[in-house]
């Protein structure tokens, strides 16, 4: 009985021997995993650190540039067919005295507008993500239906605007101009499969030109500038129907859904993690916001200063007619025998680039608001803005003046 109790226990003895072993060899498979983990996420760092110290050397103006882009894609928002027209009744009714509300209504926007850009650089994500995030189901469901409804209601000025110009230029029918609108916005939005880059510089582009088309116009009408300057910095409500035009010109600059493009195209950008990458990002953002927002208000006041002029010269009963109920189709032959046919042909140009670039601008906004809200992959949500173009040009079409 003694012999096989000894036993036991020296089986018992080598069995924990054993069991000690297995247990010492896993805690050094553990403490060798654990320091090859720690090793890997220090190289990551490091390698991170490395490519945020690239990132933040170089010329300041070539990190300058490399931030180029968003700005000028959501001020051409600013720049649609509806804020022309709102412009050139101010022009005719007040002449330069409202040009004071553009100014303070673009400081405002771009106030707006560097928040929204700020927001997509520190948190990372987008404001429709954040919304999804935050909010409850019934706000997150209000929000997403009053964001898609101005989407496809700031899209209608521009599908309108384009069909116009191509009236005017090309004398084609307007529900045609309505559907080659949609078919040529299908198109540059395929350009977004070549990376942001490529959309942002195809509407600065047509900002530029837009912007070249009414400053040669203002050229051949040579406004006071005096009047102007008051105008612009010295705040009066005069006349008839002075504070309903005010405010006209101000709501036309607000546009919501400029708010989630911005947050979502600042995040095309790599920008390093370290706070001066930070900080560099968002200084880069907001001169170049406002270099954008400055062209725009450039062009605003060079509408407004157009029609205040032309109408304001001793005009035939005819032309005194079209300025007083000014409108986009109206005023185009205003140009045309005030200033000649190269001249009208210059604004169905303006107005032809300030559409359709509208167009695009809000439809991609519109996919930002859908990809982003409901988790879609980018092929549905281009889908998706295939078909909210092609709504917007049936309804469009459908309210042609031709068709009526």
């Amino acid at each position: 009985m003694e012999e096989g109790r000894s036993v036991r226990r020296d089986e018992e003895q080598q069995h924990g021997m054993g069991s000690g072993r297995v247990a010492a060899i896993f805690r050094e498979i553990e403490t060798e995993a654990d320091a090859a983990t720690a090793t890997a996420a220090s190289s990551s760092g490091q390698r991170a650190d490395a490519d945020a110290g690239l990132q933040l050397q170089g010329p300041m103006w070539k990190r300058f540039l490399a931030h180029v882009g968003p700005g000028f894609l959501v001020s051409m928002a600013y720049l649609d067919p509806s804020n022309l027209q709102t412009d050139l009744q101010a022009g005719y009714s007040h002449r330069y005295e409202l040009l004071w509300v553009l100014l303070f209504g673009f400081i405002f926007v771009l106030i707006i507008q560097s928040l929204a850009a700020k927001l997509g650089i520190i948190t990372g994500r987008h404001l429709a993500e954040l919304c999804t995030s935050e909010y409850p189901k019934y706000v997150k469901y209000c929000l997403w239906f009053l964001a898609e409804l101005g989407v496809i209601a700031a899209t209608i000025p521009g599908v309108l605007g384009t069909a116009l110009a191509y009236n005017m230029l090309l004398h084609i029918p307007f529900w045609a101009g309505v559907l080659i609108c949609g078919a040529s916005t299908v198109l540059l939005l395929g350009l977004q499969g070549y990376g942001a880059r490529k959309m942002e510089f195809t509407i600065a582009v047509a900002m530029l030109f837009m912007a070249s088309c009414f400053f040669i116009e203002l050229s051949h009408v040579n406004p006071p500038i005096k009047e102007q300057l008051e105008g612009l910095f010295i705040p009066r409500l005069k006349g008839r129907y002075a504070v309903s035009d005010a405010v006209a010109l101000f709501s036309v600059l607000v546009v919501p859904h400029n708010l989630f493009l911005h947050s979502s195209l600042v995040l095309s950008r790599k920008i390093p993690s370290c706070s001066k990458g930070v900080k560099d990002a968002s200084t880069f953002f907001l001169v170049e916001n406002a270099l954008a927002l400055f062209l725009a208000l450039l062009v605003n006041v060079a509408v407004v200063s157009l029609s205040g002029t032309i109408c304001a010269n001793n005009l035939s009963l005819d032309d005194n007619n079209r300025c007083s109920s000014l409108s986009l189709n109206s005023a185009a032959v205003l140009f045309k025998n005030v200033l000649g046919k190269s001249r009208s042909t210059v604004y169905g140009l303006a107005l032809l680039a300030s559409g359709q670039s509208c167009t695009v601008v809000t439809t991609y906004s519109g996919q930002y608001i859908m990809q982003h809200w409901w988790c879609f992959t980018r092929s549905s949500t281009y889908q998706h803005s295939c078909d909210h173009t092609i709504l917007c040009a049936a309804i469009c079409a459908c309210s042609s003046p031709e068709i009526q």
